[in-house]
């Protein structure tokens, strides 16, 4: 059962409950408990026990429950949380009822499949553009997307009002692309570029390498494999 939490009220004294600071690490595993209440919510789940969710999610009681702290708690003893209204408050304090307009640069083989992907849009991300260099690329259609000129960056960044860009591109190009996003005023970046880009510090970049994340799986792989050794 779930230990007896303070309702919503309580926590704000009005209607909405108070959102504290919530850490880098647990910021990753509130997009575990989203998923798994999105999931149950698909399955017309009404209520679920802290010990449900956080098995679906793949932590701990306890290390669910604090997280769900940062947000308010609204488990109740016996009764566990209701779906619809943790996944709502979630939602909201990880930003993901705002309009986010996402624009890809790179109109590569990884750019293509990211424009394709219809998981975004379920969870609160349109993709409104993509971008490429190469002039045998340009105006080719990826999805329902039609391919910009890179040179025309910076005006359909503003025409479409995108507030987030995901980089696919090359090491050779991708500071000086990320300085002109920046430049037209993007603050929120994804890099899948092999590089380590500079960016202001009012300016959130994200990086992901998945070369390194292969490295560190054939590390784990490696000691798996040899007698003796520890995983």
């Amino acid at each position: 059962m779930t230990a007896l939490e303070p309702s919503p009220e309580a926590a704000t004294g009005d209607n909405e409950p108070a959102t504290k600071q919530i850490p880098p690490a647990a910021v990753a595993r509130m997009t575990l408990y989203l998923r798994a209440l999105n999931s149950l919510l698909a399955e017309g789940v009404e209520r679920v026990s802290s010990e449900a969710l956080a098995e679906a999610s793949g932590v701990s009681s306890s290390t669910l429950r604090k997280d769900l702290s940062y947000v308010g708690s609204y488990g109740t003893r016996g009764v566990g949380y209701e779906v619809q209204y943790l996944s709502r408050h979630i939602a909201a304090a990880l930003g993901l009822t705002h309009d986010w307009k996402v624009a890809i640069v790179g109109a590569g083989n990884l750019g293509k499949a990211l424009a394709r992907y219809g998981g975004f849009e379920s969870r609160g991300f349109d993709v409104v553009a993509i971008f490429d260099a190469d002039p045998m690329v340009i105006g080719n259609e990826v999805g329902w997307l039609r391919v910009s000129d890179s040179a025309e960056l910076e005006r359909v960044l503003e025409r479409t009002h995108t507030n987030m860009v995901v980089l696919a591109l090359p090491a050779t190009v991708a500071q000086a692309v990320c300085d002109r996003v920046i430049a037209a005023g993007i603050r929120s970046i994804l890099s899948f570029a092999p590089v380590l880009l500079q960016v202001p510090p009012h300016v959130n970049l994200r990086k992901v390498d998945m070369a390194t994340e292969l490295q560190i799986l054939a590390y784990h792989a490696q000691r798996a494999q040899t007698p003796g050794q520890a995983v």
